[in-house]
């Protein structure tokens, strides 16, 4: 190990920064931020640094660094251009015993200003040792949608019931299994969705509980989005590796699946024509009592849950049952599919509204209200309707649409089994019929398929398992 990580504590200490410019800029709001009272030794100033110094958050000697004594300050940044001059700095900083830090140059100092995640009280810091400042902005991002802001809030409530917690558990195991549930279960998810007052009564009711229980789950209704597992969300993400049970569909794509918790317990539930896993009602009491074994239960769906996904009706469900419950949104096939074939559902020149509508057949027809999506200067979407597009074709023609409307169909869009066939409303089902484009499949009409050609942009991967999952896996792994 080249450094020791350390968190200095510098609120009300006297800091210098010797230099002005952008660089100095960033490192004096850093300072400001732990509460240091910086001066800044600098001949000019940027605008920055000039903002600061007229707000008053800041001190300004107006001079070029000359060799002086550094012992009334706790901390030593050398922020000038000139690198022999950094370095006489930190020459002077060391033999006063002070910390210093020397941009550029990690050798010249004593200690490096690392790449932070700021979720105060909690702090994350990263290094490459100044190998590379780039890579090491690079894992912070990467570690910053694993940190979500609300677990400051979390440690704060972790801090005011840390004396009652040592109080009520005696023995360390029992405070450490005491928290690694309160802090992973319920108590933070409601926390992290901006419940404070029921995670705190949560945890009072937990901490009062003179039997070890399991409690109340919760349910995660969670979008899983058109397949690309890229696109899922953090907070989609961070449910579903912490869930312990996790009811997908047919639609929810493989890759996505699998970032689910290896060992959580995955049930099948998916729907085909004709051919129902399992029945929608069965699905919600399904969800209600996996919940109510004290189990934290994803509904993963593909797309997003409320856009033809049921998602009201689970839920509905749940809110009758008393069981705890989020949403957390994904992005829909419409749009996901759409931009991946550079299809924009809007365009000022081409349309001015989108509707989506199921596409689904019952009886070989569909009750829609065809006059209206037959009107122009819109872009229709049609979930689920591989199967009608030939009615889909028909019914926009009779009311009004024109035989050479644009028209395309997605098939298992944002994924490597992306194709998209284009033509018009009169020649698409006849193009379908011949390619047989296998679902999950999404049709769009209207002049905004037109762009598709110029704005295409995705190139499907030759090797993926990012398509969509059509049956259950034969195992759990």
């Amino acid at each position: 190990m080249d450094f020791l990580p350390i968190f200095l504590d510098i609120k009300e200490q006297q800091c210098v920064v010797i230099g002005g410019g952008e660089v100095a800029t960033r490192k004096i709001a850093l300072l400001l931020r732990a509460g240091g009272k910086v001066t800044v030794i600098s001949p000019e100033l940027s605008e920055g640094v000039a903002r600061m110094v007229e707000a008053g958050k800041i001190s300004h000697v107006k001079s070029r660094w000359q060799d002086e004594d550094l012992k009334d300050f706790r901390l030593v940044i050398a922020a000038t251009d000139d690198h022999q001059v950094n370095t006489r700095i930190a020459e002077q900083a060391k033999e006063c015993g002070r910390p210093v830090n020397v941009i550029d140059d990690s050798t010249a100092g004593n200690f490096i200003m690392p790449s932070i995640i700021d979720r105060t009280p909690v702090l994350a810091a990263v290094s490459t040792g100044g190998a590379s400042p780039v890579l090491a902005r690079l894992i912070r991002t990467r570690l910053e949608s694993l940190i979500p802001a609300g677990y400051g809030r979390l440690a704060e409530l972790a801090r005011k019931y840390r004396d009652q917690v040592k109080q009520r558990f005696s023995d360390p195991k029992d405070r450490r299994r005491f928290w690694d549930n309160a802090l992973q279960g319920a108590v933070a998810e409601r926390v992290f969705s901006g419940h404070m007052e029921e995670a705190e009564a949560v945890l009072r009711n937990t901490l009062a509980s003179t039997e070890p229980s399991n409690g109340m789950g919760e349910v995660y209704l969670v979008g899983g989005g058109p397949g690309d597992p890229d696109l899922l969300t953090f907070r989609a993400l961070r449910c579903m590796q912490q869930a312990d049970v996790v009811v997908y569909d047919r639609l929810v794509a493989k890759a996505v699946l699998d970032m689910t918790r290896r060992d959580a317990e995955r049930i099948y539930v998916g729907k085909e024509r004709d051919n129902h896993a399992m029945r929608q009602e069965d699905i919600n009491r399904l969800l209600a009592d996996k919940a109510k074994e004290g189990k934290r239960v994803v509904r993963l769906k593909g797309g997003d849950p409320f856009i033809f996904g049921r998602g009201g009706e689970e839920i509905d469900t749940l809110a009758e049952e008393g069981v705890p419950f989020q949403v957390i949104p994904g992005i829909t096939a419409a749009s996901g599919c759409a931009s991946y074939s550079g299809i924009p559902l809007t365009h000022r020149d081409y349309a001015q509204s989108v509707t989506f509508v199921t596409g689904h057949l019952k009886d070989n027809t569909m009750n829609l209200n065809w006059q209206q999506l037959a009107q122009p200067h819109q872009t229709v979407v049609f979930y689920m309707g591989l199967k009608g597009l030939p009615v889909i074709s028909e019914q926009l023609q009779a009311h009004g649409r024109s035989p050479d409307t644009p028209a395309a169909l997605v098939q298992q869009g944002t994924t490597h089994m992306q194709r998209v066939f284009t033509g018009t409303l009169a020649t698409l089902p006849e193009i379908v019929e011949r390619e047989k484009p296998v679902p999950p499949t999404l049709i769009i009409v209207g002049e905004v398929v037109e762009l598709h050609e110029k704005l295409s942009w995705y190139n499907a991967p030759l090797e993926s398992d990012q398509g969509a999952t059509n049956e259950p896996p034969s195992s759990p792994a």
